[in-house]
């Protein structure tokens, strides 16, 4: 017995050791928290879904992240004997109520948080937490922090109904340490993949979110550089933004440039509150260390305002589409422009606000090109005529469109189906020559969806097209267009009709100017003569409208052989006709050589089904 109980002991001697749990990454840390804090919040029943939820996980760590922001902040400033005016004053901030885990909490908590007036954390009373955040509005210069913390918090509300859950979900995000930088890079990571969440979970959310690979494409492209003033004026949560950032930031190699990046680079502005408040916290865990976002509609600014030193050098947007805008905001355009139709009016407002090749700049020299832009529009704002028409003249005529990218449908789904394409334009027209190119879709897919959306890969080969262009056999999903050619031949065609139309409309004014003299010669006549004029006054007026339906119908000849040059919305030259493509001749024609081959085939097995039965 105990030779069998020595050998067992032996046998656990020589067992070889555990191996110790290897300690989790910065990722795995954070993901697991950030879950941890998403499964808290699935529990309280005022939050509907993740357009609820990560709202208020980005307002808890907007918060934690000012905090650690100005610690650090108040450090240098100590190291350096100088005093430091804090953004936000005690008892609000994070350390004040929410950095000990055994804080205020339950109604408490929701009281500091959502009443006008309360009791604080220190006890003492006063406005409530949001109350003071956006009551910062009145006490910092337009554009400085407190401006913009006061502008995240107008539209900011707390869904949560249980105190006690938010102070879990306080104490999770009170473990993020945003002064480290490896934790905020992955962070920022995490952030993205749950604004594509909220954009899948949620139909109109969706319309703050483009698609990342289209974002990196666009801004690999148009590729701004250090020193260009770069603007999205319908930044949604800032992903062209983020991507320009990510994209100039290697080219920062001192101080001075990186003070340049930081604080004279990029611009946004964006009229919702939730997409603002989204941003701010994008670009914040990106490196954007005070995000120059404007808040407000960008299409409340009168166009004929903006002059060359509110210009920028490059433009990188998702403009709304299928949206309308009231009337006020209509009389900020010209006259021949104004429209309901928000994406129309974005495209006039990035026209003028791109750079003037040789124009003046503010504290530099003037620009060496015209400013460019990269846009995304539906496929209505290439085939649109009437007013679209005329917008897309003024861009042809005054800007070089140089590319556009059809994109193929579901690239934006769930959000919306409707056809998508790139335009890539830049100051300083006309436009000569137009290319496009038609992105495919993966072989065997027939459109993107949520579950198998569109790949940065995809990309590729479009990328390397960019820079040799071919078309035909070498590049059947590219072609060009000669728009000075067309837009030539189409005005030499036009302009007889044209004068004709103005020849009848001078007819019009003169025969009105004959009209006025013989009334007034009828009211001078007398009696006896009047009947004589009034014949006469008949049959000038009925000349006059003559003329003027002549003149009508000239200038809508002209007009038919002029204005379809502005559809935009070519199909590809090298793709296979489809049956909507097909001349009638030639289906018809088909359509009976099958009938007569199905025939054939039927009278084949007649014939052996009587052998057989024969």
């Amino acid at each position: 017995m105990v030779k069998a109980a020595s050998t067992s002991t032996t046998e656990k001697k020589s067992r070889a050791p555990r191996k110790a749990k290897a300690p989790l990454t910065t990722r795995e840390n954070l993901s697991a928290l950030i879950g941890s804090a998403r499964k808290i919040l699935r529990k309280d029943k005022g939050l509907n879904g993740d357009v609820d939820r990560l709202p208020l996980l980005t307002w808890v760590m907007f918060l934690k992240f000012l905090d650690d922001l100005e610690i650090m902040h108040e450090e240098e400033a100590e190291l350096d004997g100088k005093h430091y005016q804090p953004i936000i004053e005690a008892p609000y901030r994070w350390r004040d109520w929410a950095a000990r885990e055994d804080g205020i909490t339950g109604d408490e908590l929701l009281a500091f948080i959502g009443q006008e007036f309360t009791v604080r954390a220190d006890g003492s009373t006063g406005k409530g937490l949001f109350a003071y955040l956006r009551g910062l509005a009145g006490e910092g210069e337009k554009g400085s922090q407190r401006e913009v913390i006061a502008n995240v918090f107008k539209g900011v509300q707390n869904r949560m109904v249980s105190g006690y859950l938010l102070r879990d979900i306080i104490n999770k995000i009170n473990g993020i340490h945003f002064s480290a930088s490896e934790e905020i890079h992955t962070l920022s990571h995490l952030y993205e993949s749950m604004l594509r969440e909220m954009r899948d979970a949620a139909g109109d959310a969706g319309e703050f979110y483009t698609p990342r690979p289209v974002v990196r494409f666009m801004v690999q492209v148009t590729d701004p550089h250090l020193g260009e003033t770069v603007l999205d004026p319908a930044c949604g949560t800032g992903g062209f933004l983020v991507e320009a950032y990510d994209h100039i930031a290697p080219q920062v190699a001192t101080p001075d440039q990186r003070k340049t990046l930081q604080r004279d680079t990029l611009y946004g502005q964006e009229a919702k509150p939730l997409p603002y408040m989204l941003a701010q916290m994008n670009l914040l865990l990106h490196g954007l260390e005070a995000p120059q976002i404007a808040y407000g509609n960008t299409l409340e600014r009168r166009i004929n305002e903006i002059g060359h030193s509110e210009r920028v050098d490059v433009i990188l947007t998702n403009p709304p589409f299928g949206g309308e805008e009231e009337v006020g905001i209509k009389a900020n355009f010209p006259p021949n422009m104004q429209t309901a139709e928000t994406a129309l009016l974005f495209l006039q407002y990035i026209m003028r606000k791109l750079r003037v090749a040789g124009a003046p700049v503010t504290g530099s020299k003037p620009a060496i090109r015209g400013g460019r832009a990269s846009v995304v529009v539906p496929n209505g704002t290439l085939f649109g005529d009437g007013i679209s028409a005329v917008i897309k003249e003024e861009m042809l005529k005054e800007f070089r469109l140089h590319t556009i990218v059809r994109l193929p449908q579901g690239v934006f789904a769930p959000y919306t189906d409707i056809p998508a394409n790139l335009l890539f334009f830049e100051r300083g027209g006309p436009t000569d020559t137009i290319w496009y190119y038609e992105l495919p879709l993966p072989e065997g897919r027939k459109k993107y969806s949520k579950t198998a959306p569109l790949q940065f890969e995809e990309f590729g080969p479009v990328l390397a097209w960019w820079k040799d262009r071919q078309e035909g056999e070498k590049c059947p999903q590219a072609w060009k267009v000669d728009f000075a050619t067309k837009r030539a031949t189409a005005i030499e065609a036009a302009t007889p009709h044209w004068q004709r139309a103005e020849n009848e409309r001078n007819a019009t004014i003169a025969q009105g100017k004959l009209i006025r003299e013989l009334e007034q010669a009828i009211q001078a006549a007398a009696n006896g003569e009047k009947a004589e004029l009034q014949d006469r006054l008949k049959m000038l007026k009925s000349e006059q409208a003559a003329h003027e339906l002549a003149a009508k119908s000239a200038q809508a000849e002209g007009d038919a052989l002029y204005w379809p040059i502005f559809n935009l919305d070519l199909k590809n030259p090298n793709a296979k006709a489809g049956l909507e493509h097909a001349d009638p001749k030639d289906l018809i024609a088909a359509m009976r050589s099958h009938e007569a081959e199905v025939m054939r085939l039927l009278g084949e097995i007649e014939a052996l089904v009587a052998e057989v039965q024969a």
